[in-house]
């Protein structure tokens, strides 16, 4: 496989003299199966040959050791190649080589998968071996939460590691203050809620374990969330308009955010319900969308409008990949993959930016958003509305009542009396 890629004899024969030379090979292999661009294949032998070497010069004898080594890599490289580059350049080119070397380790490292953060093992693994198994298993929480648990609580024990504390049966009430105090400087407030909620989880955990004498869970002050404190993200049905002619439907990825945007603004539909949308839900026969596991836990079915059916046909027939996946929508560059929310969202930010439109915290949300204030609007009954775009609760709909954007815009545009 590596003659496909290199011209040169020499080249070849020192990428096999590697320690790790059919490791290497294994890995050309992979991308060329799942569509790799050559320049991709150009761009990574090097590195991976340069991590090869790093590793033999810490030790590393055996493939089942590279994953030690991977992180210590990393920054190397960034110290070599990386020193003048901004913050955010620099954590491209982290995510870049680390991901690249992470792969290749998982294609002989068994048990190691492609999203497997090497080198980051869950925090307190040590101290609390149990907890994040008590989360799946117990609390039955799902995996994107438990990624949540995870980031949180690693701010928790790199402040603990910062005060020398590491025995966790010597937390006490000041501790935690002083983490809160000091998270609280750094975060909002929504990010706040979440790591107070985790650690308070966790303390609650370590009590029922025999691990801290007393229950220190109630010296976590959650910040205090006042009902319908917040304004929604929305945005008017004319920037809805001019953010959607901004998108270049002659190009697959044009057509696949178009058919994503109209979802999302139709709809009401969350990010995640877009990434899992099936080619099962698309009942083309009775022109209907079917939105399954919603968050309140039920099946919404929607009329398809010819718009949105449309788009979707347009790029199930010319963007799509062959795959025998049964996702709709799929992320462009190689390997071809379901796209995440997190992806979703960031379609919606890039076409929001990309048309001028002011908004905070940019995303799928505000589209979202868009189309429940619309139906507000409208004078359509709260329950209704919640049921269309699948609100647990009534409440979740009221909030947009704060917002009466015709009537304040007469107002603002009037003489004066109406006020």
């Amino acid at each position: 496989m590596l003659e496909r890629y290199f011209v040169r004899p020499e080249t070849i024969d020192q990428i096999r003299a590697s320690w790790i030379g059919e490791l290497i090979e294994q890995y050309v292999s992979s991308m060329a199966e799942r569509g790799y661009a050559d320049r991709s294949v150009y761009r990574r032998v090097p590195v991976l040959m340069r991590f090869g070497e790093f590793a033999k010069d810490r030790g590393a004898d055996r493939w089942d050791k590279l994953p030690e080594h991977v992180e210590a890599f990393v920054a190397a490289w960034l110290e070599n190649r990386a020193t003048h580059h901004t913050a955010n350049a620099r954590r491209k080119v982290y995510n870049d080589v680390r991901g690249l070397v992470v792969q290749m380790i998982a294609i002989v490292v068994p048990g190691l998968h492609g999203k497997h953060r090497v080198g980051r093992a869950d925090p307190f693994r040590d101290r609390a071996p149990g907890f994040f198994a008590y989360l799946r298993e117990e609390r039955g929480l799902r995996e994107s939460s438990i990624r949540g648990y995870r980031f949180h609580l690693r701010l928790f024990e790199a402040y603990l590691g910062r005060l020398g504390c590491h025995d966790l049966a010597a937390l006490s009430p000041p501790i935690l203050a002083g983490f809160v105090t000091e998270t609280a400087s750094i975060l909002g407030w929504k990010s706040l809620i979440g790591i107070c909620s985790a650690v308070r989880t966790f303390l609650r955990y370590l009590h029922c374990e025999g691990l801290l004498a007393r229950d220190l869970s109630h010296a976590i002050q959650v910040p205090q969330r006042y009902r319908l404190a917040a304004l929604p993200r929305s945005i008017g049905w004319d920037e809805v308009r001019r953010m959607l002619e901004v998108v270049d439907r002659r190009t697959i990825v044009g057509r696949r955010d178009y058919a994503i945007l109209l979802l999302l603004v139709t709809y009401g539909l969350r990010g995640r319900e877009i990434a899992a949308l099936g080619l099962d839900d698309l009942d083309w026969k009775h022109d209907r969308l079917l939105v399954p596991e919603r968050k309140a836990n039920h099946t919404t079915a929607y009329p398809l409008s010819p718009i949105v059916g449309e788009a979707i046909l347009a790029y199930l027939r010319d963007g799509r990949p062959k795959t025998t996946d049964r996702h709709v929508f799929f992320r462009h560059l190689a390997p071809p993959q379901p796209l995440t929310d997190s992806a979703v969202s960031g379609r919606a930010s890039h076409y929001l930016h990309e048309a001028g439109v002011a908004v905070y915290r940019a995303g799928s949300h505000t589209l979202r958003h868009a189309c429940v204030q619309r139906l507000v609007d409208a004078g359509l009954p709260f329950n209704t509305i919640g049921n269309y775009v699948g609100h647990s609760s009534v409440s979740s709909t009221q909030i947009y009542t704060k917002i009466a954007t015709e009537a304040l815009r007469e107002v603002a545009l009037g003489d004066g009396e109406a006020l």
